[in-house]
C-alpha cells in the first residue's frame, strides 16, 4: 500500500524585546544561570504580570507578514503543566482567543511555489532550561536555570499542508528568513530562540481522513527537522505495514542516532486545564496601532526576491541568494545603487563578498564599502583591471577598506596595455612552446588557450586580455 505524509508545523520564535513579556527582567542569552529573574517571572506568591507592548507590536507584524486576520480583541489563558523549569506551575499563553489567525506562507517546492495555511499566531511566555550531564566523578546531576523563563515567544502553527520532510525544512528556513527580516527575532536556533515541533502522521493514499499523528518535540536545525520526519515516516510506515497501529505520543530526535523514540503519551487540549488568566485583561488591538505597526514594516523577503528578478534582470537563484537575509540584500542593492552592474554586482556579492564575511552576521563589520565595490566592478568593465587583478585588489579592499584604484596604483595592479610591451612577451611564450605552436598551426586551435594562460602568467594576470589575445594569434598565424 502507498501512503501520504501529513505535516504540521508549530514554530516558537523568541521576540527580540529587550525585557521579558510580563516583567521587566533582561532577556539577553548568555549570563549567569538564574540572574535575570525576578518574583514575577518566578512566579512567586501575589506577583502580577503587567504585558510588554513593544512584544505585541511585534507579534503583529509576523501577524501582517503572513497575512493573518487580527481579532480586536485576544485573551490571555493558563496552560496549566507541571515540569521542573516551569515556576509557576503553568504557562501563560493563549488558547480559544489567539493574537491571530488565517494566515499563510508561501514556500518553495520542486513543483513549484506553495502556500502554507497558517492556523493562529499565539502570544506566550517561555519556560527556563533544564541542564543536564555528569561531574567529575561520573555521578548525574540536573540543574534548573530560569533566565529563559518569561522570556517573549510566538508560536506559529501551520494548517498540515506539508507532505514531505523537504517541504517542512523549507517551510521552517522560510520562516526564519521572515522573522529575521522583520527584525523581531534573532533566528540562532543553537541558543533556542528559534525552534520547532512536528505533528506527523500517514494515511493511505486518496484517504480524506488523517492517521495518527505523533509530535517531535523541540527540533532546532533544519537538517534534525527533516532527518527526525524521515526517520518517523519510515516508522510509521513499517509499523501500520505489519498490521499495528500508530500511538498517539510525543517523541525525541537524537540526532547522534538519527532516531526518535517515546517521551510521553501526547496530551490534549483538556490536559492542561485551560482558563483564562486572572491577572491580565482581555488584550484589545485597535486599528490605529495596526496602522502604526504597517508603517514599520519592511519590504518583505519575497516581495523583494521577485522584484530583484524583475527590475535588476537577474536569475531566480542569484535573487534567492541575495535576498536569504536582509543585510545582504540590503548590501547587495547598496551596490547596484552605486552604479554597477546587477549581474556582476550578484556574482561578486555571492562569491567573494559571502566568503570574505563567513557569516552574515558579520557584514556590519565587513570592510569593503557598497560605494568601492561598484567602483572595482567598474574598473574591469573599463578595462583597468581584469578579473584576476580585481581579486586581488578586493582582498586588499576586505583588509584595509581602501578605494580600488588606490589599492591598484599603489600595489603596481594597473593593466599592461602596452602592445610593444605584449608582443615582447607573446614571442617569449612562442619561442619556448614549440611542439604547442606546432600543433596550433597543424590546426588543434584548442592549444591557443595554453599561449594566453602562459603569457597571462608571465604578466601575472596584468596583460589587457583583449590585446594579449590580438598580438597571440597574429604571431601564431604567422
Amino acid at each position: 500500500m502507498s501512503y501520504e505524509t501529513v505535516i504540521g508545523l508549530e514554530i516558537h520564535a523568541q521576540l527580540r524585546s529587550a525585557s521579558k513579556i510580563f516583567c521587566s527582567c533582561s532577556t539577553e542569552f548568555g549570563a549567569e544561570p538564574n540572574t535575570h529573574t525576578c518574583p514575577v517571572c518566578l512566579g512567586m506568591p501575589g506577583m502580577l504580570p503587567v504585558l510588554n507592548r513593544e512584544v505585541v507590536s511585534m507579534a503583529l507584524k509576523a501577524a501582517l507578514a503572513t497575512g493573518c486576520t487580527i481579532p480586536p480583541r485576544s485573551v490571555f489563558a493558563r496552560k496549566n503543566y507541571f515540569y521542573p523549569d516551569l515556576p509557576k506551575g503553568f504557562q501563560i499563553s493563549q488558547y480559544d482567543k489567539p493574537l491571530a489567525e488565517f494566515g499563510s506562507l508561501t514556500i518553495d517546492t520542486g513543483d513549484g511555489p506553495k502556500r502554507i495555511g497558517i492556523t493562529r499566531i499565539h502570544l506566550e511566555d517561555d519556560a527556563g532550561k533544564n541542564i543536564h550531564g555528569e561531574n567529575d566523578a561520573d555521578r548525574a546531576f540536573s540543574f534548573v536555570d530560569f533566565n529563559r523563563t518569561g522570556v517573549p515567544l510566538i508560536e506559529i502553527v501551520s494548517e498540515p499542508d506539508l507532505t514531505s520532510p523537504e517541504q517542512a525544512a523549507e517551510y521552517l528556513r522560510e520562516f526564519r528568513r521572515l522573522v529575521r527580516y522583520l527584525d523581531i527575532c534573532d533566528g540562532n536556533m543553537e541558543e533556542g530562540s528559534f525552534r520547532c515541533d512536528a505533528n506527523i502522521s500517514m494515511r493511505p493514499a486518496g484517504q480524506k481522513e488523517f492517521g495518527v499523528k505523533t509530535e517531535l518535540k523541540n527540533m532546532n536545525s533544519f537538517r534534525n527537522v527533516q532527518h527526525a520526519l524521515e526517520y518517523e515516516i519510515h516508522r510509521q510506515v513499517d509499523i501500520l505495514e505489519s498490521g499495528g497501529r500508530i500511538v498517539q505520543e510525543t517523541r525525541l530526535f537524537n540526532a547522534d542516532t538519527g532516531t526518535t523514540a517515546s517521551m510521553r503519551s501526547k496530551e490534549e487540549a483538556h490536559d492542561y486545564r485551560y482558563f483564562p488568566e486572572p491577572d491580565l485583561l482581555p488584550l484589545d488591538v485597535d486599528r490605529a496601532w495596526i496602522d502604526s505597526v504597517k508603517t514599520e514594516m519592511p519590504e518583505l523577503p519575497r516581495d523583494r526576491q521577485q522584484r530583484f528578478q524583475k527590475e535588476l534582470g537577474i536569475p531566480p537563484y542569484d535573487a534567492g541568494v541575495l535576498t536569504s537575509e536582509k543585510p545582504i540584500a540590503d548590501y547587495y542593492e547598496a551596490v547596484v545603487k552605486a552604479g554597477a552592474d546587477p549581474k556582476a554586482a550578484s556574482n561578486w556579492v555571492m562569491s567573494e563578498v559571502l566568503r570574505e564575511i563567513a557569516s552574515h552576521d558579520q557584514l556590519p563589520g565587513f570592510n569593503v564599502t557598497p560605494k568601492n565595490l561598484a567602483a572595482m566592478i567598474g574598473m574591469i568593465d573599463s578595462g583597468a583591471i581584469t578579473g584576476k587583478i580585481a581579486k586581488t585588489v578586493f582582498a586588499e579592499m576586505a583588509k584595509t577598506g581602501d578605494a580600488p584604484d588606490k589599492i591598484t596604483e599603489r600595489e603596481g595592479l594597473s593593466v599592461i596595455a602596452d602592445t610593444d610591451a605584449l608582443a615582447e612577451i607573446a614571442d617569449q611564450v612562442i619561442a619556448a612552446n614549440p611542439k604547442q605552436v606546432e600543433q596550433y598551426r597543424a590546426g588543434k586551435e584548442k592549444v591557443f588557450g595554453f599561449f594566453v594562460g602562459q603569457a597571462m602568467k608571465a604578466t601575472g594576470g596584468k596583460a589587457d586580455p583583449k590585446a594579449l589575445r590580438e598580438i597571440l594569434l597574429t604571431k601564431l598565424r604567422g
